[in-house]
């Protein structure tokens, strides 16, 4: 039986880099074909990079676009058959298309059907649906199309069609953000589709990190039966190999119905020896969010053009943390730390700074900031008496580290990574300016308790453990006041977060919350601190999705809200103090 060969590649596109992309496309294209691809496929807005937001709204962008998408079909083998996602014109509408490029030219154009609008989606904003299903149809199969999330409603009219038309697979281009637990499910989805559809569904997933999202690639085939059949690796670029058999099911009068959308394609049957199918390895739940993390760091890095990156060492889990990711992602030559000791700095956290560099191998400056807090204290002393408020001097603290860490990033083009948490960002126990300053939080959506967990695991991956076991063990503190505790300020982190959890990530109402055995008191003071430190939010630097719900894109509450859940003690004031 002749089969046909379809290649699946995940690649990492650089958003706005028309002309780069397309020429990553043609080369990836060309030696695929040469080695015996019969369709070559790659995810959705490969072409532009996804997602484009705004650029889409430029006309000249849009101009750019079909110039490079011409440009890209020419340069292509003539007995090629590509798919590449771009955004295309089509009688005053813009899609958010599958481009068929054969025989040297655009042969076709799908137009997505179904526009997510819901998280950190926004394509009605910027696109118009398609409204007619495409089947490429050579000698003995019927390939169906979708783009990404017309497989994601198995009872939705892409599915639909395809399965009245009777198709032999489903080629999905798709750009789809990584958050905890997608892999599996994106899977039940995909899934759900194959099913209805009652053909295999091969899925062509985006990888790389772009600002805030990370793809995480692990395209997938799906029998028809909805059990996996192939898997290409996570969060690196791959190609996923899978053979079809060319045997179409009878189904001319049910292709009838689209033939206006049926275009022959001079798909070549496999000239190679069968490749054995793969299913690569998911990682872990821990790991899988340090790879997440890494990758959206690099990405952000490399595209944006920083050389180098610059850290404050407190010798506190946080920023271990952070720079263990550093060294990680962008190699120890790329990373910079300074610590900066006040006299609350203890001898144990200026102990494990030093130890964690030298551990990494990362260069550390240190800076005492005592002379500038009294600098400071003496030129506001008039202004307040002495002594100076508790919260004042703690934020001068944390400012004067902000501005020094700002000054190295100006002297030298360092980015600088802030290193607070999403637990932190939650409640507000951050400083505007102070530790907020920053060009990226790369932790700004990983709950406290998982911080730990992320350390840990990477202490577990080699002996002897790169972050000083004390790290892990101390009690976290901010140390910018004698004995200073994070609890003295919030509830403890193993209550806390799942209360974050339930309230920020799924929406919950204040009695739900408190119906699961969580103390109403404690559950009150979360929904106060999380509805005060709106504002400080929306200052913030952008940093890496990991869960379904991140601040930001995800979740846009207004600033001015007087809305209040759950009861409110009588003298609390709208909008905490604490800056």
């Amino acid at each position: 039986m002749k089969r046909i060969v379809v290649a699946l590649v995940q690649v990492d596109f650089t958003v706005g880099a028309l002309r780069p992309n397309a020429e990553k496309i043609a080369r990836l294209a060309g030696r695929l074909h040469a080695e015996g691809a019969g369709v070559v496929v790659f995810p959705e807005l490969a072409l532009c990079g996804y997602p484009p937001e705004d650029l889409v709204l430029k006309p000249h962008f849009l101009d750019d676009a079909a110039a490079a998408l011409g440009d890209l079909a020419a340069a292509l083998p003539p007995a090629a058959v590509v798919l590449a996602g771009a955004p295309v014109r089509r009688r005053g509408r813009v899609l958010n298309a599958a481009a068929v490029l054969a025989g040297g030219r655009l042969a076709a154009v799908y137009g997505k059907h179904l526009l997510p609008n819901y998280g950190v989606f926004d394509e009605k904003r910027l696109f118009a649906p398609g409204g007619t299903s495409l089947v490429l149809t050579a000698p003995g199969a019927r390939l169906g199309v979708h783009v990404c999330e017309d497989s994601w409603e198995s009872r939705g009219a892409p599915c639909r069609r395809l399965a009245a038309a009777g198709v032999d697979a489903v080629l999905n281009l798709s750009a789809s953000p990584y958050h905890r637990g997608k892999a599996a499910e994106r899977l039940d989805v995909l899934a759900a589709a194959a099913r209805a559809v009652g053909a295999p569904l091969l899925y062509c997933n985006l990888v790389g990190g772009q600002d805030e999202l990370v793809f995480d690639g692990a395209s997938m085939a799906v029998g028809a039966d909805g059990r996996l059949r192939a898997r290409a690796a996570a969060f690196e670029e791959d190609v996923l190999w899978f053979e079809l058999p060319c045997a179409a099911r009878s189904g001319a009068k049910r292709l009838a119905r689209l033939r206006e959308a049926a275009l022959p394609v001079p798909i070549p049957p496999a000239r190679r020896p069968r490749r054995p199918r793969r299913i690569a390895p998911l990682p872990g739940a821990v790991e899988e969010v340090y790879r997440a993390l890494s990758l959206g760091l690099r990405d952000y890095m490399d595209k944006n053009g920083f050389g180098k990156a610059v850290i404050a060492l407190s010798g506190g889990i946080d920023s271990a943390l952070v720079a263990v990711l550093a060294a990680d992602a962008l190699g120890a030559d790329r990373v910079h730390a300074v610590t900066m000791p006040s006299r609350y700095s203890s001898a144990g956290t200026r102990r494990d700074a030093r130890r964690l560099a030298r551990n990494l191998g990362i260069p550390l400056r240190t800076i005492p900031i005592d002379p500038l807090v009294e600098a400071c204290r003496a030129a506001l002393a008039p202004h307040w008496g002495a002594p100076p408020p508790d919260l004042v001097e703690e934020n001068v603290q944390a400012r004067l580290r902000g501005l020094l860490v700002m000054a190295l990033s100006n002297a030298f083009g360092w980015l600088v990574l802030s290193t607070g948490n999403k637990s932190e960002l939650a409640m507000g126990y951050c400083t505007l300016y102070g530790d907020m300053a920053g060009g990226y939080a790369l932790i700004k959506d990983v709950p406290k308790t998982l911080v730990f967990e992320l350390c840990r695991w990477r202490n577990a991956q080699g002996r002897p453990p790169v972050i000083p076991p004390s790290v892990l063990t101390r009690a976290p503190s901010a140390e910018l006041r004698e004995n200073q505790r994070d609890e003295d300020s919030l509830p403890p982190y193993a209550r806390l977060d799942p209360i974050l959890e339930r309230y920020v990530e799924r929406d919950g109402r204040f009695d739900a919350i408190v119906a699961e055995g969580f103390a109403p008191e404690t559950v009150a003071r979360v929904i106060r601190g999380v509805d005060a430190a709106e504002y400080k939010r929306r200052q913030g630097a952008p940093g890496v999705r990991i869960t379904a719900r991140a601040f930001g894109r995800d979740r846009r509450m207004p600033i001015v809200n007087l809305y209040r859940e759950g009861p409110r003690p009588a003298g609390v004031r709208a909008r905490g103090t604490s800056a």
